[in-house]
């Protein structure tokens, strides 16, 4: 079901602030999928998601490839019967505040502060799409 990624219904709104782990796939040079585990965080007023990792994972090896213009990704979730996607524009984010506060949202979401990474980055989604089903 196509759901407004800027204005879902609250039970898909509430299913992204539950503490699932999700799924980021991002597509290598060749074009074949990357699929990767990963904690993740939903901002519709933003229109965002953000994921925070190493500057060194494949996923930002995969999303600085595609260029200047970004990465097309998809992030899902899935609980039994109810599972949401979101599909966007990627890009790497290295400003300090701008982790931070991508920090800081995770923990809220997974209830536990990461530890201290100064090779931390930030992958910001620029939401085109989401579905789901709850």
């Amino acid at each position: 079901m196509a759901i407004d990624p800027r204005n879902p219904d609250a039970a898909y709104l509430s299913f992204w602030r539950e503490r699932h782990m999700c799924t980021l796939t991002t597509l290598r040079p060749d074009g074949t999928p990357h699929v990767v585990p990963v904690g993740a965080t939903y901002d519709p007023d933003a229109g965002v998601a953000r994921v925070i990792t190493n500057k060194s994972s494949a996923k930002v090896g995969n999303i600085v490839s595609a260029g200047p213009a970004g990465a097309r990704v998809a992030l899902c979730q899935v609980d039994g019967g109810r599972w949401a996607t979101l599909e966007g524009i990627a890009h790497i984010r290295t400003d300090a505040a701008l982790i931070a506060d991508a920090v800081q949202r995770y923990a809220d979401r997974y209830t536990r502060t990461p530890a201290p990474n100064p090779d931390r980055v930030l992958v910001e989604i620029v939401l085109s799409r989401a579905m789901g089903r709850g």
